[in-house]
């Protein structure tokens, strides 16, 4: 019998594909490029998460947090955040928030990738 939804991927558009794509392969993701088709775009792969880069016609790419106010631009979850907040760290990735519960009770740190968007890390605590 069908389970419903079963998985989600992102897409972020990106005024330079190319650019955030090394970005992620450098976070560990690892890449299949379609830059010669009628969109241009890249898939990127680490563990259970899949993101699709897209061309943008914007010269610079606004997150969340700027058009709205606030909110993240994607959320990563993970069984050992502190883990992933080290390897993200000894990987040159920017953390501006570290690892703490939030009051929406989850264990969380946030990073920010090439085109300034805010992706959270982190997991629900169970109480």
């Amino acid at each position: 019998m069908a389970k419903g939804f079963i998985s989600c991927l992102q897409i972020f558009p990106s005024s330079d594909v190319v650019k955030t794509i090394a970005f992620y392969e450098g976070m560990g993701f690892r890449s299949v490029k379609y830059l010669d088709s009628k969109q241009p775009h890249g898939c990127l792969y680490r563990d259970g998460i899949e993101l699709i880069i897209t061309k943008s016609k914007k010269d610079k790419i606004e997150p969340n947090r700027v058009i709205h106010g606030y909110g993240y631009d994607a959320y990563f979850i993970t069984d050992d955040q502190s883990k992933m907040q080290n390897e993200l760290k000894q990987r040159g990735i920017k953390i501006v928030k570290e690892l703490s519960t939030t009051d929406y009770s989850n264990k969380e740190f946030v990073s920010e990738d090439i085109d300034g968007r805010w992706i959270g890390v982190g997991k629900k605590e169970t109480r």
